[in-house]
């Protein structure tokens, strides 16, 4: 490790790789709330937080179990599908707070075509939510309904209880996934466009 007078020590969070910092700064000097979009093994999170001195604050959030246990949702809570939905949830629940725009904040992810991160950002903005983005970044319709996912279930014909064992034991046959995926869509449409009718 380096030593010497002139030698900072990194801040915890960069040294453990969680934090871009100067990535970071730009984003928050565009004034604007961030949608934060984070994966896990199991999950995905999206949160609109916006920057306070004494620490970020988390104004709204939308969480891809919110879906299975709120929606009835019995695909895998880390796909597309779900991510897509996940967005929908956190512009409709961004509207309703009062925040109208914000700006992307993908953290350490990388920023692949398609990816799981840009199907938030293209529920968040179905929703509403006014995000600045690059049309060609957005996975296509399809892939968002989950139509390659059951073309996959499909293929694999018997295998498929196998490799789809987790859709299986919700109930769900994989190849029905874009049926199902509508469904808790408007499930969730009717929730929050009944709010604004009302």
């Amino acid at each position: 490790m380096a030593k010497g007078p002139t030698y900072r020590v990194p801040f915890r969070r960069r040294r453990e790789g969680k934090t871009n910092y100067r990535k970071r700064l730009k984003l928050l000097l565009s004034g604007k709330p961030r949608l934060v979009v984070r994966k896990s093994n199991q999950h995905i999170l999206a949160q609109i937080v916006v920057y306070d001195p004494k620490g970020d604050r988390t104004i709204v959030s939308a969480h891809s179990n919110e879906l299975r246990k709120k929606y009835g949702w019995k695909g895998n809570t880390k796909n597309l599908p779900a991510c897509y939905l996940v967005g929908l949830l956190i512009g409709f629940k961004s509207l309703k707070k009062g925040i109208k725009e914000a700006i992307l904040d993908i953290g350490l992810t990388p920023a692949t075509k398609g990816g799981r991160v840009f199907a938030v950002l293209k529920g968040a903005v179905d929703a509403g939510l006014k995000v600045p983005y690059g049309e060609e970044i957005l996975p296509s319709e399809d892939r968002i309904r989950g139509e390659h996912i059951a073309r996959y279930a499909e293929m694999l014909g018997e295998e498929a209880k196998k490799r789809f064992s987790l859709y299986y034991e919700r109930g769900l046959d994989p190849r029905d996934l874009p049926k199902h995926f509508e469904e808790v869509k408007q499930k969730i449409l009717q929730e929050y466009k009944g709010d604004a009718n009302a």
